[in-house]
């Protein structure tokens, strides 16, 4: 009789299983959150939830950013391409066959119609335009998609500008910020804010949209020499591009 060797379950599986942790990624699956907010959330004690946050920091499925409204405040975030990898490994090792590359080219279904999405920060000259920039790139005719500032600058910042053109072939130079009060006839199915301080002051809706939250940085908040600074401008438009990816099946969006 021959003897088949056990494998361990793979990481994912075993940092993923306690039915708290779970709830904790789903939750920041939806949207980055304060350690409070995830309190009132889950209904667990702080202490709880801040041991099983630490795991999942370790396991490197979730990340903290400080807010950059409140200092003493962090948020917490899902790493989404990490998440996406774990998933493709675990899958893997159950068997080869179950590897999302194994699935590539199956048809997708379209949305109805197409969703409407409002992307806010503060100025509208950095973070907001360029998820507009990027969601209308990947999400083509299945979107319709705008942005807006609580505070609008003039105009765009250059490094938005050649962020966009270098990095993904887009232009942008005819855009110009706008002011949040300039749509408030407008109906949409999804508010995402991406600065801290423009979660705190985004009006409510009255046709009650889906309202995300993602605490990206401010790249003009970073000192240093201009080259320094085009590069923190270039992390910050990655990492909007990855969750930009990671929102279009949310939106019944497929890429192919």
């Amino acid at each position: 009789m021959s003897t088949r060797q056990v494998s361990a379950p793979p990481a994912f599986v075993r940092l993923t299983a306690h039915p708290l942790r779970w709830q904790l990624l789903t939750a920041l699956a939806e949207s980055d959150y304060r350690v409070r907010e995830l309190v009132t959330l889950l209904d667990e004690p702080q202490n709880l939830l801040s041991y099983h946050l630490r795991l999942l920091r370790d396991g490197g499925l979730v990340g903290a950013t400080r807010s950059s409204y409140d200092g003493r405040d962090s948020y917490y975030h899902l790493d989404l391409d990490r998440c996406a990898e774990a998933l493709a490994e675990t899958g893997a090792a159950l068997h080869p066959s179950l590897h999302p590359t194994q699935h590539r080219g199956r048809t997708r279904r379209q949305p109805d119609r197409p969703a409407d999405v409002l992307f806010v920060c503060t100025g509208n000259s950095i973070r907001s335009p360029i998820a507009e920039a990027l969601l209308r790139h990947h999400g083509a005719a299945s979107v319709r998609v705008t942005s807006a500032g609580t505070r609008p600058k003039p105009e765009l910042h250059p490094h938005t500008v050649r962020v966009l053109d270098e990095r993904f072939g887009i232009d942008v130079t005819s855009q110009r910020p706008r002011g949040l009060t300039t749509l408030n006839r407008r109906r949409f199915d999804h508010v995402v804010t991406l600065c801290d301080r423009a979660r705190e002051t985004c009006p409510e809706f009255a046709h009650t949209p889906r309202r995300t939250h993602w605490s990206i940085r401010d790249p003009a908040a970073t000192s240093g020499s201009a080259r320094a600074s085009y590069a923190v401008f270039q992390q910050v438009a990655a990492d909007i591009d990855t969750r930009i990816r990671h929102l279009l099946p949310s939106l019944g969006i497929h890429r192919h």
